[in-house]
């Protein structure tokens, strides 16, 4: 019988050790930004009712219609759905668990999400994202301190405003007045209706403000020339945008006011904004939100004021691997070559010593053989996977030098490095030679 190899599903992909230091490398820069600005952190389920996402992201959004990987649960017949974005739970759990009950809440989450589409660079059937709500904030600085929040964050990355990434931003406005625009962009549709594409023509009574979001060439100019949501704004919301592009423009931001910024949820209003990158081609969105000021109300909350954004982390490491702004990978301080594997135990009670004052040390391991017989590897054997770990120095344990109870340092980096020996008595200078 053949043997049935099993792979992972198309879309959903290993992020092995060669890679995976580059994800720790950017989760701690989101840590340290967050903390910066007093974002705390939340985890929610990646499980959720089918249910919350079906009335938080709007029933007929691609999300919804498309993309949700849902199913019945054969304990109870729920419907239950892996989560294709993190707003809706995070305000699941905030009106779960009353956590505006005091004071608004800025939060932050890290972790998986699913949609079911066809996978391609950046953009995968799991993917992982990075997001901040801040709930219970109705003011337009929170609007700012949202996108200041994310732009701190690429200047932490190293990226440059301009060169690797711009910012657009908009506004939706309120529920009354995009009433009106979306009637007024019905009337305009219809009357090109030989002009729709089969998709704009499905979307013209359901949700005509995604026509405007449309990929086809051939729609451009048609859609260029629609009837604009700003053009439809109120006082009140014009006020509220220019609040937000004044405080850009006092931290030297550069914005571009993109009227026909959509994004892919129904439950935003006011602003919206999206970073996006020249070097990514289609898939150079890498990080968009807005204010959604009903959506907890919408849920079953209390009415409570919101605004926040997510970032596809995919994305930005393929961001910064194209920019040649990646961390270094991470390598040991020193490997410990062991000729004698009688002397294992001794020389592991050094090394965990070494390790409780910072020292990251790679021991030689032992190799059994199929007769029982445990030996260690040749010398030169040993220098070969101390030179391939990448560790600054080896750390020779050999029979003499432990006899005398001392331990040579070999640099391995270093061409005519001169070998040192060391008490193994006093280990601060050991340590110390380690640390340089």
């Amino acid at each position: 019988m053949d043997k049935l190899k099993i792979n992972a599903i198309k879309g959903m992909n290993d992020i092995l050790p060669d890679t995976s230091y580059q994800w720790e490398w950017l989760e701690d820069k989101v840590r340290t930004v967050m903390a910066s600005f007093a974002y705390r952190n939340i985890r929610t389920p990646i499980v959720e009712s089918t249910h919350l996402f079906v009335r938080g992201l709007g029933d007929v959004t691609d999300i919804v219609e498309k993309e949700m990987y849902s199913f019945e649960d054969k304990m109870n017949g729920d419907a239950l759905t892996l989560r294709p974005e993190n707003t809706a739970g995070v305000v699941r759990a905030a009106i779960e668990h009353n956590l505006l009950y005091d004071a608004p809440r800025r939060l932050y989450y890290m972790g998986p999400m699913f949609r079911h589409e066809r996978p391609q660079r950046g953009r995968y059937r799991q993917f992982h994202q990075v997001g901040a709500e801040a709930l219970g904030f109705g003011g337009a600085e929170i609007d700012a301190e949202m996108i200041l929040l994310a732009d701190s964050l690429w200047r932490d990355l190293g990226l440059k405003q301009g060169a690797d990434y711009r910012l657009e931003i908009g506004s939706l406005g309120q529920p009354d007045e995009r009433k009106v625009h979306r009637a007024a962009l019905i009337a305009y549709f219809e009357e090109r209706m030989d002009q729709l594409d089969a998709e704009a023509k499905a979307r013209l009574h359901s949700n005509p403000l995604r026509i405007l979001d449309t990929k086809n060439p051939a729609m451009q100019a048609l859609v260029e020339a629609a009837p604009k949501l700003m053009d439809y704004l109120g006082a009140a919301s014009l006020a509220h945008f220019k609040t937000v592009t004044n405080i850009l423009e006092a931290h030297g931001i550069d914005y571009t006011i993109n009227p026909r910024l959509v994004r892919g949820m129904d439950y935003y209003n006011l602003t919206v904004f999206e970073f996006v990158t020249p070097h990514l081609g289609s898939q150079g969105t890498i990080c968009g939100g807005g204010r959604y000021d009903d959506l907890m109300t919408q849920m079953g909350g209390k009415a409570a004021p919101a605004v926040g954004w997510g970032l596809g982390i995919e994305r930005v490491l393929e961001l910064l691997k194209e920019l040649k702004l990646q961390a270094p990978e991470p390598v040991p301080d020193a490997y410990a070559v062991i000729p004698d594997v009688e002397n294992i135990p001794r020389v592991m009670q050094i090394l965990q010593a070494l390790r409780t004052v910072g020292i990251a040390v790679q021991m030689h391991a032992s190799t059994p053989s199929a007769d029982g017989h445990v030996a260690m590897a040749s010398f030169k054997s040993q220098f070969k996977r101390a030179d391939g770990s990448g560790a600054k120095y080896a750390l020779v344990f050999g029979a003499d030098e432990l006899a005398d109870n001392r331990v040579t340092v070999k640099p391995l980096r270093e061409m005519g490095g001169e070998q040192q020996s060391f008490s193994l008595s006093e280990l601060g200078a050991l340590v110390s030679i380690l640390h340089s």
